[in-house]
């Protein structure tokens, strides 16, 4: 770890966002001085009130900060019914995503209790995998457009980008993960039964990674079929590793394993770099503030990883 103190920035964002993030701070606080470890807290101002106020979403001085400054972000929730387009959300999220490279998505999916687990048959000890979740290409990258708009003509095009290197280096993150954490299996996820240009990639290159790990159980699923073995035999997994909207919607189903949204984190990540931006994944929940109903748990587990992220040792 480094000598220099932690540096952390947080931004509460909207809703319930900066009550749960306040409560993350302060437990990632209690780690850092139970060990003894020097940091500091940056506070953003981002989200619906200011971008009402002055339209201000994610600056290039903001924006230098974070990449240059900081060593983690702590981001809550992003959503207002104020601002019907999001476009603020899009700024920000996105825009720290793509602009800092952050090309995995890092979403452990653990159930804490059997009186949680949601599955019949099936404990708490069932479920615990993690998924890599391409965070920067497929069909997010927003390729494609319109033509005659509006018309009974209309032609909607919405392309999934996959390069070589962006698939690549998600396969190899979560090899190595897998590797260095004792993790048996990693699958990987496609649907290259239907999609043939794009997921043949995806075929080709895990073939090529796995061989670099022969004492790693490597598989594939149809993203369909692994679905369904989530909810019927969780226990067959451990690594998974899809593309950005495959991804996007396995973890949410992820996230009902392990007893609601509400308890799911999530790490952006570009392994060996700083800073990665960690959030909870549930919604800003505005008829929520104030009623000291939000339950921060995703958020402290967001704070976890973050802390983990820059080598703190956690306990529990």
């Amino acid at each position: 770890m480094s000598a220099r103190p932690l540096h952390f920035a947080t931004i509460g964002g909207d809703g319930i966002g900066p009550e749960v993030i306040a409560k993350a701070v302060a437990w990632a606080q209690g780690v850092l001085d139970a060990q003894g470890i020097e940091a500091r807290w940056t506070h953003l101002d981002l989200g619906a009130d200011r971008y009402l106020r002055d339209g201000t979403t994610l600056d290039d001085a903001t924006f230098a900060f974070l990449r240059d400054e900081v060593d983690g972000i702590l981001l809550g929730a992003l959503g207002d019914p104020r601002v019907p387009s999001n476009q603020h959300a899009k700024d920000i999220l996105l825009g720290l995503r793509f602009r800092l490279d952050l090309y995995v998505n890092f979403r452990p999916i653990v159930c804490p209790s059997d009186d949680v687990c949601p599955l019949k048959g099936k404990t708490a000890a069932d479920i615990d995998m993690v998924v890599f979740r391409e965070n920067t290409e497929g069909l997010y990258t927003g390729v494609g457009g319109q033509f005659k708009r509006g018309t009974p003509d209309e032609v909607s095009i919405e392309a999934e980008l996959n390069t070589r290197k962006g698939v690549e280096r998600i396969l190899r993150a979560a090899f190595v993960y897998a590797d260095t954490h004792g993790r048996r299996s990693v699958c990987m996820a496609d649907k290259a039964n239907a999609m043939r240009h794009g997921h043949d990639l995806w075929q080709r290159a895990f073939a090529e990674v796995a061989a670099e790990y022969p004492h790693i159980r490597a598989f594939h699923r149809y993203v369909d079929v692994l679905a369904m073995e989530m909810v019927s035999s969780p226990e067959t997994y451990d690594v998974i590793v899809t593309n950005n909207l495959f991804g996007d919607i396995l973890t949410d189903l992820g996230a009902a394993l392990q007893g609601g949204i509400g308890r799911a984190a999530s790490a952006n990540l570009h392994p060996g770099k700083r800073p990665g931006l960690f959030e909870p994944v549930h919604g800003s929940a505005p008829d929520l503030v104030g009623t000291g109903l939000a339950d921060p748990t995703a958020a402290i587990e967001s704070a976890r990883l973050m802390l983990e992220s820059v080598g703190v040792e956690v306990p529990g």
